[in-house]
């Protein structure tokens, strides 16, 4: 029999907050953290806008000298990890440092860090790059530092499944406590992409918005979107085994139930316009959450606001819950915190646990002319009052990748 999992804990690091009531109240007004880039000079680019972090104090969270030798991916991390634990009230002191583990993952990693000591090279020569160019850069970095920070000797991994990252994180982390080996793991995804670089690549796809109104960019599922707007940040979560969890008296938020993971095995980056890879994720999920469609109240969609993934992800829930998808709330948070790659399946599973404590549905914002391949109920505009038993988080990354995970209420 599977060992149940929970979740206790729960850390952000984003342009709408840096903490999680903070970011939890934003969510729930429906406001936008999508504002005019100005990290750098976006004159020569088509995309304008970002949800671009500009209240970031690493002191809060770690010692100046310290973060001068972490990439900001890093720094975001280990920022939303001390968060999470925090909340969780773990003190892994007084733990077995081999039954706990760390698996966070980012899409990019230290792009900002890779920019900077490729400028040093061209610029100065290969003596002035950096001596912490390559442990600043590689993507596995912030599940290293999360656990010298707290001693954590477990399982430590580091997916990178472009913007199903965080899911498969969150979904390996899962199976880990399952499977009995480890009874904690802190887990999620990272990204500071919001780089002239990052910038340059996606421009040149035509993948992200060229709408240059910060409040309207990101508009999932509406008839006039034209691409997705980046985000930066990390949403960390704190993964306990239930019994463990009991034993000490945490606070349980909600419980991590099921996990799917398939590929389309089709594209670089457009999703498969059948969709079935990203059904079976979905009906994988379900399977192992033991739970029949029927009972599933809510989807955090991956809804990116792109002109393929909308009506796709759409098709993909009319397929796997049949007449019971016009019973859905399903909403893209995207519209208010852009799209964090790597880092998106974390803050929306956070979204996704605290709609299910909080009974509450998150709205899709921007929403004003519905496209006529989509027609669910997206929670438009505005978040209602719902009790929330079984959740879907979902997401979708290049490469065909697909990763779903179903939150139970505890």
């Amino acid at each position: 029999m599977k060992r149940r999992v929970v979740i206790t804990g729960l850390g952000v690091v984003h342009s709408l907050g840096n903490d999680i009531e903070t970011f939890w109240n934003a969510i729930k007004q429906g406001k936008s953290g999508i504002k005019t880039i100005t990290k750098f000079d976006t004159t020569d680019f088509s995309t304008k806008v970002g949800a671009q972090i500009d209240d970031f104090d690493v002191t809060k969270f770690m010692d100046k000298k310290e973060a001068k030798r972490m990439d900001l991916f890093t720094q975001y991390a280990v920022a939303a990890s001390k968060q999470a634990v925090e909340m969780s009230g773990i003190d892994f002191a007084s733990m077995d440092p081999y039954r706990a583990g760390v698996i966070i993952g980012s899409g990019i990693g230290g792009i900002e860090t890779l920019e900077d000591n490729c400028r040093t090279l061209f610029e100065k020569g290969a003596k002035r790059v950096s001596p912490f160019f390559v442990p600043m850069m590689i993507a596995n970095m912030a599940s290293g530092q999360v656990a010298i920070k707290y001693g954590i000797k477990g399982y430590n991994a580091c997916v990178v499944t472009a913007c199903a990252t965080a899911n498969h994180s969150i979904g390996d982390a899962m199976r880990v406590i399952q499977n009995g080996y480890a009874d904690v793991m802190i887990t999620g995804g990272a990204e500071a992409s919001i780089t002239p670089l990052s910038f340059a690549g996606f421009c040149s796809m035509k993948a992200m918005s060229e709408n240059e109104d910060p409040a309207t960019a990101s508009r999932p599922f509406d008839k006039n979107r034209d691409g997705f707007v980046m985000g930066e940040g990390a949403g960390i979560l704190v993964l306990e085994e239930y019994e463990h969890a009991v034993k000490r008296g945490a606070n349980i938020i909600a419980e991590l139930a099921g996990f799917g993971a398939t590929c389309d095995a089709y594209h670089i980056t457009a999703p498969d316009p059948e969709g079935a890879a990203g059904v079976k994720c979905l009906m994988l999920a379900l399977e192992d959450a033991g739970v029949g469609p029927e009972k599933v109240d809510y989807i955090n969609a991956h809804g990116t606001s792109t002109p393929l993934n909308d009506p796709l992800e759409t098709k993909c829930i009319k397929k796997v819950f049949g007449e019971h998808a016009s019973k859905l709330a399903v909403s893209s948070t995207k519209s208010m915190t852009g799209h964090l790659l790597g880092a998106a399946g974390g803050i929306e599973a956070i979204i996704t646990a605290l709609a299910i404590r909080d009974s509450f549905l998150p709205p899709t914002i921007n929403l004003k002319e519905a496209d006529p391949e989509c027609d669910l109920d997206y929670v438009p505009n505005e978040g209602r009052t719902k009790s929330i038993e079984y959740a879907i988080s979902n997401s979708l990354g290049f490469g065909g990748h697909n990763g779903a995970l179903v939150f139970k209420k505890i």
